[in-house]
């Protein structure tokens, strides 16, 4: 399906499927006369939260997006994250803004399986990136957000030998941000810091993590639990979240530092998580999906881990890692599920 947010006429669509339906009930909810429309946030850190968010932030988010990537009015967009969450509804919003060319396709881990023609700007999380890759010669303009990237897809990307007009960008924002504040270039410069949009500015707290202050999104400045080290005042390396800072003997250890060390090592999903230990309080235990392998597990203990207490006292196997709705690392399900096996 096609909407062509240049020439807008929403009786005369055809919405078929029950995505295109959803998409529907969005554009009919967003051209009332209400100036708020309500999101559901993924869950991934906490219990699921409906809130209401004002129209106007959400195009202040989507313009400072179309500025940053160089969207004109008449350039194709293609949908295909849920429109329940904020990641779906500002890729309409963002559509309507600047006039574009929206192809509504299904959520799904292929999204673009059937995609034969260049667009010039798509937003997909990093399954279904992966599940993708032969697709995105295809996409001038992607955004990877939703979960973490991972060292392997990155590698996956960089080995395909993408045009140089091909820019991949990993996000970092949260549903209170209104989608993303940050990219970080993946393709054609790797970088190792995300550069925040203009009019927004980075601090820490006196715990180290990040606040944000985006006032054309949000008046309030906006606590994380994401530990960062920030550089020249707007650009910052995520080290990982407070809450799932593992604490070992004394040691603390963030698990997504050395997950992104040992995926550059093997192309299985891994996370490492903290469970209970009489002696050490918490043992540092990796996670990884799929069949128990002992070629695996050697390649885990020839990784050069930092320090000693880096390296897993425990390696399981599991065969599917809980994810959210929308794909992130379920870890709160996933420690009840390896401590309930324990």
């Amino acid at each position: 399906m096609l909407i062509d947010f240049n020439n807008l006429n929403i009786n005369q669509l055809s919405f078929n499927t029950d995505f295109e339906r959803k998409v529907e009930s969005f554009l009919k909810e967003w051209l009332t006369d209400e100036t708020t429309v309500k999101v559901q946030t993924s869950g991934s850190t906490g219990i699921p939260k409906i809130f209401d968010i004002e129209k106007k932030k959400m195009i202040n988010s989507a313009v400072m997006t179309c500025n940053f990537l160089e969207l004109k009015k008449g350039n194709t967009a293609l949908l295909c994250l849920p429109v329940e969450y904020i990641s779906g509804k500002m890729m309409i919003v963002r559509s309507m803004e600047r006039s574009l060319r929206l192809v509504i396709t299904d959520p799904s881990l292929q999204p673009v399986k059937n995609l034969e023609k260049e667009i010039d700007f798509c937003a997909m999380t990093p399954l279904q990136v992966e599940n993708s890759l032969d697709k995105l010669h295809l996409i001038k303009n992607l955004i990877i957000g939703g979960a973490a990237v991972s060292e392997s897809l990155k590698n996956k990307m960089l080995q395909m030998n993408l045009s140089p007009s091909n820019r991949i960008f990993e996000t970092y924002g949260m549903s209170e941000t209104l989608s993303h504040i940050a990219l970080r270039q993946i393709l054609p410069q790797p970088e190792n810091y995300f550069t925040a949009f203009e009019n927004v500015s980075v601090s820490l707290d006196d715990r180290g993590c990040l606040k944000i202050f985006a006032p054309n999104v949000n008046v309030e400045v906006l606590q994380t639990n994401d530990l960062v080290e920030i550089k020249n005042n707007n650009q910052f390396r995520f080290l990982g979240r407070i809450d799932n800072v593992i604490n070992s003997g004394g040691a603390k250890i963030f698990p997504e530092a050395l997950e992104a060390l040992v995926k550059k090592e093997i192309p299985n999903e891994a996370v490492f998580i903290g469970m209970r230990d009489e002696s050490l309080g918490q043992k540092l235990v990796l996670i990884i999906e799929g069949n128990e392998s002992e070629d695996l597990k050697t390649k885990i203990k020839e990784i050069p881990f930092e320090k000693n207490f880096h390296s897993p006292k425990e390696i399981l196997f599991i065969k599917e890692i809980p994810r959210t709705s929308n794909g992130k690392i379920n870890r709160l399900e996933l420690h009840k599920i390896m401590s309930e096996n324990k």
